[in-house]
C-alpha cells in the first residue's frame, strides 16, 4: 500500500475509487486501525460517485508507532493533509469517528483551504466533562489495560469482544463470529497499546475547540447515537450547535460504533456534507 509522510511520520493509507471525482477521507478513532472503515463500506462509497481514502493514524495500525515522543492533535490533522498531498488531493470531504471526528474538527480549523465538507461522526468539542460525558461503564473501556494476549490470547479476544458489547448500538449488534473476527484480525494487523496512550494524550491537550468551530465556514452534518454511552449525546449536540449551519443527525439504537446495520445510514450523512457543498459552491 502506498505511504504518506509528515516529517519523519510515515502514513499508511488505502485510496478506493481513483477515478472519482470528489474524494472522502475518512479518519478512524482512539486506537482503531483504518480496517474499521471496512471495505464494504468504503466500496458503497465508490459507488455512490465518491474515491474513498482511508488512513492508519500515527501510532496505529501500519503507520509510524512513537514511543517515546509527544504529540497534539495538530500533529494529526496534519497527518491527514500528508496523506491528501500524497493521493494527489486539493480538497477532500472529511469524515471522522470519536477521536476521528475530532481530528476532522482540527483538519477543518487548521486547513479550511484543503476541506469541501466535514461530517463529523460521535465526536465531542473537547475531550473533557460536561462537554464529553462517558457512563461509568464505558469509561471503563478506556481505562481498563487488555490481559496480554502472549500470556492468554483467548482472553484478550473475549475482552475485545466485551468492550466492543459495552460501547456499541443496541439496535445494530455485531454477530460474536464478526465481533471475533474483528478482534483476531486487527491484532493480527498490529497491536500498539502505548500508541493508545499517547493519542490519548493529544486529544486532551488539543483543548476545547467550541470557539474555534464557531468561526468555521463549511458544510458540515454532525452524526450521532441517541444510545451512545462513550462519547454521551450532549458531545455531538454541542458540537453541532458549535460549527455555524450545522445539521444535527441524531440516530436511535446508534451507540460508539459503526456496524454494518449503519453503513447506509452513515455514508448518507456524508453525501449529505457533500451535496451542501456543491450547493454552496
Amino acid at each position: 500500500m502506498p505511504r504518506a509522510k509528515n516529517g519523519a511520520v510515515e502514513l499508511e493509507y488505502e485510496s478506493f475509487g481513483d477515478d472519482k471525482p470528489e474524494t472522502v477521507m475518512l479518519i478512524n478513532g482512539l486506537g482503531s486501525q483504518m480496517t474499521r472503515w471496512p471495505e464494504p463500506f468504503c466500496e458503497k462509497l465508490v459507488a455512490r460517485g465518491f474515491r474513498a481514502i482511508r488512513m492508519d493514524n500515527r501510532d496505529v495500525g501500519l503507520s509510524s508507532w512513537l514511543e517515546g515522543e509527544s504529540y497534539v492533535l495538530k500533529d494529526m490533522a496534519k497527518d491527514v493533509i500528508a496523506v491528501l498531498d500524497a493521493a494527489g488531493v486539493k480538497k477532500a470531504h472529511v469524515a471522522g469517528v470519536s477521536m476521528g471526528g475530532m481530528i476532522t474538527q482540527r483538519v477543518a480549523i487548521d486547513h479550511p483551504e484543503r476541506v469541501l465538507s466535514i461530517t463529523s461522526i460521535m465526536a465531542a468539542p473537547a475531550a473533557n466533562p460536561p462537554i464529553l460525558q462517558s457512563t461509568p461503564e464505558a469509561a471503563a473501556v478506556l481505562n481498563t489495560p487488555p490481559p496480554d494476549p502472549r500470556a492468554d490470547f483467548e482472553a484478550f479476544v473475549a475482552h475485545g469482544i466485551r468492550n466492543a458489547r459495552t460501547i456499541g448500538s443496541p439496535a445494530y449488534p455485531w454477530e460474536e463470529a464478526a465481533l471475533r473476527q474483528r478482534v483476531v484480525s486487527e491484532h493480527g494487523r498490529a497491536f500498539n497499546p502505548t500508541g493508545v496512550v499517547r493519542q490519548r494524550q493529544a486529544i486532551g491537550a488539543d483543548g476545547d475547540r467550541t470557539d474555534e468551530l464557531r468561526r468555521l465556514n463549511v458544510p458540515a452534518v454532525v452524526v450521532h447515537g441517541a444510545d451512545d454511552p462513550l462519547v454521551m449525546p450532549v458531545g455531538g449536540e454541542l458540537t453541532a450547535a458549535a460549527i455555524p449551519g450545522a445539521e444535527l443527525r441524531m440516530i436511535p439504537g446508534m451507540g460508539h460504533d459503526l456496524p454494518p446495520g449503519l453503513y447506509d445510514t452513515i455514508i448518507e450523512a456524508i453525501v449529505a456534507a457533500a451535496s451542501r457543498a456543491k450547493q454552496a459552491a
